[in-house]
């Protein structure tokens, strides 16, 4: 996908970042130790999301891990050890396997983000899943792996994933993975719903990007209000309420640019254009 490359940004410690046609790739970049998490790791990524979502040129954003994993979990030594030594590596009040900065609140920004794609290469545990658990697609390669394992390591699940995992896979199967804490593999976690797509190995990016472009041909605010109405719908039981804001953005969509493109487009039979 060399030829897709048209920026990277440098910066960045334990992520990377670059532009690929009209997709951001953020992958995490501590090979070494399966990606695990850090609290600085999570401030990087949110740069580079806001740095995604200031691009106009990029339409969709994809999340994948560098060599064999995608994201171990939190790194031990840097959240759990600090903190039972009296060293606390961050605010709380964000959410992050305890230890995320409270300058991050991770699902105001992944719910207002643009389309968030995540392409799960290798093992995802507790905090790896967590955090894609908002985003608006998950991918799993054949050699993926997921585990919720907060119980085994004596503390509960963070990141609202109390509420994301039921919302994906409903209460027995949300309940089977966070009270048992077992591992799952890719197969496994698509059948039950937490993976939307699984492919081989070698395939993974090729389908992220392919998502990435068809998402990334539409336009960008209806996009994001699509995604603001659908986080505050999934659990709205005010159906009049449901409606009341899908007609307000209706009629703000009415005076876009976008929306005139669109028609403009649809009656001259040419693609429309967005970006």
């Amino acid at each position: 996908m060399a030829e897709r490359v048209a920026a990277r940004r440098e910066g960045f410690e334990q992520i990377s970042y670059e532009v690929k046609g009209e997709a951001a790739l953020i992958t995490l970049s501590r090979p070494e130790r399966l990606n695990a998490w850090t609290p600085q790791m999570m401030e990087e990524m949110a740069a580079a999301i806001e740095a995604a979502n200031a691009d106009k040129s990029i339409g969709a954003i994809i999340v994948t891990g560098e060599g064999r994993g995608f994201c171990a979990g939190a790194d031990i030594e840097s959240t759990f050890k600090s903190r039972l030594d009296g060293k606390d590596p961050g605010n709380d009040t964000a959410g992050g396997s305890g230890g995320a900065p409270a300058t991050v609140d991770w699902i105001k920004l992944t719910r207002s983000s643009k389309p968030l794609i995540a392409a799960v290469n290798g093992p995802a545990v507790g905090i790896g899943v967590t955090m894609i658990l908002p985003f608006d697609m998950i991918i799993a390669s054949e050699a993926a792996k997921f585990g919720l394992v907060f119980v085994k390591m004596g503390i509960v699940p963070e990141l609202a994933s109390s509420h994301f995992l039921v919302s994906r896979l409903g209460w027995g199967k949300a309940s089977e993975m966070m009270l048992t804490g077992g591992i799952y593999s890719g197969a496994e976690a698509h059948a039950m719903g937490l993976a939307d797509h699984l492919t081989p190995p070698e395939g993974l990016m090729d389908k992220a990007f392919d998502f990435a472009g068809r998402i990334a041909a539409n336009p960008d605010l209806q996009l994001r209000m699509t995604k603001e109405l659908l986080t505050l719908s999934a659990c709205e039981t005010d159906l009049d309420l449901v409606q009341k804001r899908e007609t307000k953005m209706l009629h703000e969509c009415w005076k876009t640019e976008e929306h005139a493109e669109a028609v403009a487009a649809f009656l001259e039979k040419r693609p429309a254009k967005f970006r």
